[in-house]
């Protein structure tokens, strides 16, 4: 799967009238242009860096969904800026035997963007350039280094000592530890506003409420306009990773996270730690919410066998009734749809207590680093410099000034009617840009240093087209006026937050630590063995079939080495626990 599909929702509207627009493709990201001429390389940096040769980096990415040489409207802008081709490696492209042969020869590429675990391997081998001196010369990294790179590389205090910068973390945000911008949670309730009202609008109180709101649904609304089948719940296999995938987001909405790292528990804001397999555990009750929902025929019975590929069809399609993720709406919202009252949007079930991650202050899960054996690092840092700019972060988020966007007479920026469209259409980009499609030509490095959550300095308004004045303007549609109306609130955060309904909780980047090698065996087992009963949960015939699976769950996973690595990640969650008291205490 291609997880960073989930960053699409940096571009998509707060209440689903989406513009998944621009953006560096379902991957993460944003950014882009300041001027047309740059594009066309009429300029170059005045930083007395000799740009005279060619110069290809090898990139190792893990955030890619693409491998290859970067073409396309971006491969030109930064040949003709910098002289600079990307030859891009994608782990998600060749698989993880990748970086074990790249890594194993000792020299994983010039560029890097990889986890937060690969680079506490990668320092003590070697295999990273310090860039401390580096970084204090540039134009716009230097900004960010006291507030946000050296905590970061602080945190690898076992491995860096010295308290160096080998590493710059991605998707970083410049507004506080504790603060959460977006106007969705991550995870929440979505429905179609239209088939929910359709229903005469219920409350939802809980679960049960919600179930029977779909079922409904279902009856009223069982096709699409062109005859294709709706399905109130489709689940699917391919995002699974420690756990159920699709359980543990739900988890959320009652107050629990599974954090990345760890695979045996869950975590709420008050720092309670409860083991998945506890009898009082979220994890079950969203395995029996599900079960539930697949005896009332609200499951769709193609989610064993599909792939994410085929759920992204059906929600481009309207044929789901109940979304979870913030970006899913992206999918099939748009302005007109919008202004027709047909969207997908949040519905507040009254019980849920949702925890959310803040912004990410200190970064996200990966990191730029500079290979120790890097052609021309001065080169690569200048370019890093650059994404991090105010025209390289318009061009990564928005694309174009002049195509995509256009300045308006009060200096702030509006999407052009293109630029609305231009990245679900894969518009044509004029041959001046580079041509080809619009979303074929996006930057394939499918993540940010500096995340569209930082301020640009012309607009005052966030790189994040979302939020820009004349995209929420434009965005009083029919349908999330009438949301607003219904609501008394003008986001679903807003609501959450006026409601007491949310945990906001500091998003911690670190290294959680690897696994030795028995951890890591016995992890895997334990995941598969998670992963495979809570499906035929889901599906169980009857209540007794669902309990006794779970009976034996609980009893084999012990044999599988449970306790060992529970205890492992009893102490990660312990450190996510401290660090997020400690940005508490010191916001």
């Amino acid at each position: 799967m291609s997880k960073n599909i989930k960053l699409a929702k940096q571009s998509s509207m707060w209440l689903g009238t989406a513009i998944l627009l621009v953006t560096t493709a379902l991957s993460g990201c944003s950014g882009n242009s300041n001027n047309a001429s740059t594009a066309t390389g009429s300029s170059t940096p005045a930083t007395g860096i000799d740009h005279s040769k060619p110069l290809t980096i090898t990139v190792f990415d893990n955030a890619a969904n693409y491998q290859g040489e970067q073409t396309g409207w971006y491969g030109k802008l930064i040949k003709d800026k910098f002289n600079i081709t990307l030859n891009i490696l994608s782990p998600q492209v060749a698989g993880d035997q990748l970086y074990k042969t790249r890594s194993a020869s000792g020299d994983l590429g010039d560029l890097l963007i990889i986890d937060n675990s690969q680079l506490e391997e990668l320092i003590p081998a070697g295999m990273i350039m310090d860039i401390t001196d580096k970084i204090k010369n540039t134009e716009y990294l230097s900004q960010y280094v006291d507030n946000h790179f050296k905590p970061f590389n602080a945190a690898f205090e076992s491995i860096n000592p010295d308290g160096k910068i080998y590493a710059l973390p991605t998707f970083t945000s410049d507004t506080s530890p504790t603060t959460f911008s977006e106007e969705l949670p991550y995870s929440s309730p979505l429905m179609p506003w239209d088939y929910y009202k359709g229903i005469g609008a219920p409350k939802l109180n809980n679960l049960t409420d919600l179930l029977n709101a779909l079922k409904q649904m279902q009856e009223k609304y069982p096709k699409t306009p062109d005859g294709k089948p709706i399905v109130p719940i489709t689940l699917w296999k391919d995002w699974d990773n420690g756990s159920m995938e699709n359980v543990r987001w739900l988890s959320n909405w009652y107050g629990y996270e599974q954090p990345d790292g760890t695979s045996t528990l869950q975590l709420n804001a008050k720092g309670d730690i409860v083991p998945l397999v506890d009898d009082n555990s979220m994890y079950k009750k969203i395995l029996k919410f599900y079960y539930d929902a697949n005896q009332m025929g609200l499951v769709d019975p193609d989610s064993p066998s599909q792939d994410w590929n085929k759920v992204s069809e059906k929600l481009t399609n309207k044929q789901v009734l109940l979304l979870w993720y913030s970006w899913e709406r992206g999918f099939y919202n748009t302005i007109e749809r919008g202004n027709k009252g047909d969207g997908n949007v949040a519905i507040p079930i009254a019980d849920t207590h949702i925890i959310q991650n803040s912004d990410a202050y200190f970064g996200n899960g990966r990191v730029f680093a500079v290979g120790s054996k890097a052609k021309n690092p001065d080169r690569i840092i200048e370019f890093m410099d650059w994404l991090a700019s105010p025209e390289g972060l318009r061009y990564y988020t928005n694309g174009f000034e002049g195509f995509n966007y256009e300045k308006t007479a009060d200096g702030k920026f509006k999407l052009t009617e293109v630029g609305q469209t231009a990245f679900q259409d894969n518009t044509p980009v004029p041959e001046e840009y580079g041509g080809g499609g619009y979303q074929d030509g996006q930057s394939k490095l499918n993540t940010m240093i500096m995340s569209d959550f930082v301020i640009d300095p012309d607009t005052k308004e966030f790189y994040n087209n979302t939020y820009w004045s004349s995209t929420i303007e434009a965005n009083k549609t029919a349908l999330t006026t009438e949301w607003q109306k219904t609501y008394n609130a003008i986001t679903p955060t807003e609501y959450y937050q006026k409601n007491n309904m949310i945990d906001i909780v500091p998003n911690i980047n670190t290294s959680l630590g690897s696994d030795s090698s028995d951890i890591k065996n016995k992890r895997s087992q334990i995941s598969d063995y998670v992963k495979n009963t809570s499906w035929k949960m889901i599906f169980a015939k009857d209540q007794a079939e669902f309990d006794k699976l779970w009976t034996k769950l609980k009893s084999d996973v012990t044999g599988l080495g449970w306790n060992d690595v529970f205890a492992v990640d009893t102490e990660r969650a312990q450190k996510i626990v401290k660090m997020r008291a400690d940005a508490i205490a010191n916001k």
